[in-house]
């Protein structure tokens, strides 16, 4: 009689599982790693996009909260509007400045009477470098009394120097009243006339000066 045939059940190979099961666990976490790298990159992009966002519609907000009123008093008294915005968000840093949001102040005007004025530390550039002194500010009940304490000192000059902004007057565009601003005493920061430039030029504020002169 013919012999059956006997079969064996293979032995698993143990080592080979085991192999098998880290080179899935290895994968997996690579996978995981992957996944979240994209995903944070992905966070920290959406994060930025929505922060710089958030910081144009602040900006945005804050000219037109100014713009109206600088043109209103543009067409009455000849400063140009553009310098006005220019200057407000320069000096208050947009209306977030201590000066700013707790005394109405945007311009960093100063005064003499304790009933109206609060003392603060500022900056100021001096024999080539920035020194920090104490000043006293003008308090403002609001904003806009603050805009036309500014366009009026433009206007009527300091206590001894009624002519000193006359140039900036006399100017026919912010250019021209940007350089008279540094050359008449405005304000003591070197980079004064540029940056009241740069930031007319990048937010578009020539556009305020229609109709003015």
């Amino acid at each position: 009689m013919p012999q059956k045939k006997r079969y064996t059940a293979r032995r698993r190979n143990p080592r080979r599982n085991k192999n098998n099961n880290t080179t899935f666990i290895l994968l997996a976490i690579v996978f995981v790693f992957v996944i979240s790298f994209f995903g944070y990159r992905r966070y920290v992009q959406y994060k930025s996009e929505t922060q710089v966002e958030m910081v144009q519609q602040e900006h945005s907000t804050f000219v037109k909260k100014v713009a109206p009123y600088a043109v209103e008093l543009g067409k009455e008294y000849g400063v140009l509007p553009s310098i006005t915005i220019a200057q407000a968000i320069l000096e208050s840093n947009w209306g977030t400045s201590t000066l700013a949001s707790q005394y109405n102040n945007y311009f960093g005007i100063k005064g003499e009477d304790p009933s109206n004025t609060k003392l603060l530390q500022t900056k100021e550039y001096t024999d080539g470098q920035w020194v920090t002194i104490n000043g006293r500010f003008r308090v403002y009940s609001d904003f806009r009394e603050s805009m036309k304490d500014h366009t009026q000192l433009l206007v009527n000059g300091t206590s001894w120097n009624s002519q000193q902004y006359k140039q900036v007057l006399q100017s026919k565009d912010y250019i021209d009243a940007a350089v008279a601003l540094q050359a008449d005493g405005y304000a003591t920061d070197p980079g004064y006339t540029s940056k009241i430039i740069r930031i007319i030029q990048k937010y578009n504020l020539k556009k305020y000066d229609q109709g003015i002169k």
